[in-house]
């Protein structure tokens, strides 16, 4: 029942904006708890690397002074990947389009995480 809620609001997620072409939630320890990602991506990989990137990024603002990690943002010449935390212990990771409107696509997303730690929660 809990990973119906999840596919959810991915389903949600991906439907709100024709920017965003992939997502999923992924446990901190790497594990994928849901996922609406193209046949081209292995999910085992895609979570492997957003807990990597989830901790590193963690780690990096504790160690220089930001304060608490809200979100990653990496960006390619073919788009955009956002890693959000969603409750205390998944994050939710996203793959945009490289002309994306990303304060549509932070807004949309923070909304979608909050959900995710709500079912979580």
């Amino acid at each position: 029942m809990r990973s119906n809620m999840l596919e959810t609001v991915l389903n949600d997620l991906n439907g709100t904006s024709a920017d965003i072409e992939a997502s999923a939630i992924i446990s901190s320890d790497g594990l994928m708890m849901a996922a609406l990602l193209p046949n081209t991506l292995d999910e085992d990989r895609v979570g492997a690397m957003s807990a990597a990137m989830l901790s590193l990024g963690d780690r990096t603002a504790r160690e220089l002074a930001r304060g608490t990690l809200e979100q990653v943002l990496i960006k390619g010449e073919k788009g955009y990947v956002m890693m959000v935390q969603a409750g205390p212990d998944a994050v939710l990771t996203v793959m945009a389009k490289a002309n994306a409107k990303l304060g549509l696509v932070f807004l949309d997303v923070r909304r979608a995480a909050k959900a995710v730690g709500l079912v979580l929660g």
